[in-house]
C-alpha cells in the first residue's frame, strides 16, 4: 500500500489503535488506512466500526496534517458538529439498518465553491470567509440523502480560477506525495485531501482541467461528467457552458457510487434535461471487467505534450491506451488541428466568467457577498501559463 510521501501515519494510528483491539479477532478487521466505502459499510454492519469512531479518525487526521505536520492547507472549514452529526447516525441506525442510504456515514470533503447550507461557502476568498449560503446545492442536498457526512470543506484556487490551488483565505495547497510539486488545481485541495486520506470521497469542479489535474497530481480516480449529467445549481461559477462537476476519490468504485448520488435532473439547471433517459440505474453496478468490450474510444493525438517534459506522461498514457485495447475497445487516433487554433482564442474566462459570477454572488447572500463581488470584478482573468519565476514548483512532468 503506497502512503504520501512525508506523511507519518503514527497520529491517526493511535487513536485506531485505541479501539481496534477488540475487532482484531474479526475475519476481516477494519482497515483505516485508504478506506472505501463497502469497507467501510462492512465494519458498521460487523461492530468493528461506529460512524463515531471513523469521524475522530478523519478528524484527527485532519488535525494531524493541515495546519501542522507537512501543512497541506487542503482544508479551509471543518464541519464543528461533525461527531453530533455521526452520533445521531448510529443512532438511526441502530433502529433501522435497512432504511440506511447507499453513503450511509461516508466522510465526504467538498470543494469551497460547493454551497452548503450549514457551513461557509467561501471560494477561498478572505472576504467571503463568513458566507453562509441559504441552501445546499442541489448535489449537496442529494449526498445528505443519501447518507453521507459533510465532513469539510477543502482549499482552492481562488474564485476556482487557475490551476496552483492557491487562495487569499487558505493558503497554498501541498501536494501530500511531493511536497515541492503542485497537487493540481482548481480543486487542489479536495485532491490533497482525499489522497492524504483526510475523508473517503471528494468533489471537485471543472471548467478546463479542475477535476482532472488534481486526480493526476495526487494518483486519485476523476471524473468529469457529459455536460447535463450532473447538475451546477449551487456551485460558485466560472463559465455557463463548460463548468461541470464530479468525484475525485481514491478508487474507480468509490467514483462511480458517489456520481450515481450526484446525477440527476434539476429544474435550476436546465441543461440537465438532457440526461433524461440516459442515466442507468448505477454506474457502480455496471463495473465489470468486460465493460470496454465493443467500446470505441477516440485518442486525440495532438494533445499529448511534444516536450521531454510529457514524455514520461505520454508514456503512461500510451500503456493505459494499450490495457484499453487488450480488455476489448477499439482506439480511435486523430488529429483535432482547429482545436489548436481555437483554444488560444476561445477563453470563457473573458467571455463568460464574469457574468456568470456576478449573476451567482448576487443570488446567493447579496448583502454578505457584495465586497466579494466588488473584489472578484477587479481581478484581472488568470492566464494559463508558465510564470517567469515561479513562487511555488511546478511538476518535471
Amino acid at each position: 500500500m503506497n502512503y504520501p510521501i512525508g506523511l507519518s501515519i503514527t497520529c491517526a494510528m493511535v487513536s485506531f489503535m485505541t479501539w481496534q483491539a477488540g475487532a482484531q479477532q474479526a475475519q476481516n478487521p477494519f482497515r483505516f488506512q485508504e478506506a472505501t466505502v463497502a469497507g467501510i459499510h462492512d465494519a458498521l454492519a460487523s461492530g468493528q466500526l461506529t460512524c463515531v469512531q471513523l469521524t475522530k479518525l478523519y478528524l484527527d487526521r485532519i488535525e494531524a496534517f493541515n495546519l501542522k505536520g507537512p501543512a497541506l492547507h487542503a482544508i479551509i472549514t471543518v464541519n464543528p458538529k461533525a461527531l453530533e452529526i455521526a452520533a445521531e447516525m448510529d443512532r438511526k441506525y441502530q433502529e433501522n439498518r435497512s432504511g440506511a442510504g447507499p453513503l450511509h456515514c461516508i466522510p465526504i470533503i467538498l470543494k469551497d465553491n460547493y454551497d452548503t447550507f450549514d457551513l461557509p461557502t467561501t471560494a477561498g476568498n478572505v472576504s467571503m470567509k463568513k458566507s453562509v449560503p441559504p441552501t445546499d446545492a442541489f448535489t449537496v442536498a442529494r449526498m445528505r440523502k443519501a447518507g453521507a457526512l459533510i465532513l469539510a470543506k477543502a482549499n482552492l484556487s481562488e474564485f476556482a480560477r487557475g490551476g496552483m490551488s492557491l487562495s487569499s483565505l487558505g493558503g497554498q495547497v501541498r501536494n501530500p506525495y511531493d511536497l515541492t510539486r503542485t497537487p493540481g488545481g482548481s480543486s487542489g485541495g479536495t485532491g490533497a485531501a482525499i489522497a492524504a486520506n483526510f475523508a473517503v470521497l471528494g468533489t471537485g469542479s471543472d471548467t478546463g482541467q479542475s477535476i482532472r489535474s488534481p486526480a493526476s497530481a495526487n494518483n486519485l480516480v476523476g471524473i468529469r461528467p457529459t455536460r447535463g449529467l450532473v447538475s451546477r445549481a449551487g456551485i460558485i461559477p466560472n463559465s455557463q457552458t463548460q463548468d461541470e462537476i464530479g468525484p475525485i476519490t481514491r478508487t474507480v468504485t468509490d467514483a462511480a457510487l458517489l456520481l450515481d448520488v450526484m446525477a440527476g435532473y434539476d429544474p435550476a439547471d436546465p441543461i440537465t434535461a438532457f440526461g433524461n433517459g440516459h442515466i442507468p440505474k448505477s454506474y457502480a453496478e455496471l463495473l465489470s471487467e468486460d465493460a470496454l468490450k465493443g467500446a470505441r474510444i477516440g485518442v486525440m493525438s495532438n494533445m499529448f505534450g511534444t516536450q521531454e517534459r510529457h514524455r514520461e506522461v505520454n508514456k503512461v498514457m500510451q500503456g493505459v491506451i494499450a490495457k484499453m485495447e487488450a480488455l476489448g475497445a477499439t482506439i480511435i487516433r486523430f488529429d483535432l488541428p482547429e482545436y489548436d487554433t481555437l483554444s488560444s482564442v476561445v477563453a470563457t474566462s473573458r467571455y463568460e466568467a464574469r457574468i456568470v459570477m456576478e449573476r451567482s454572488l448576487r443570488r446567493s447572500a447579496p448583502m454578505r457577498r457584495s465586497r466579494a463581488l466588488r473584489n472578484w470584478s477587479r481581478q484581472k482573468p488568470l492566464r494559463r501559463r508558465r510564470p517567469s519565476k515561479p513562487s511555488w514548483p511546478w511538476p518535471t512532468a
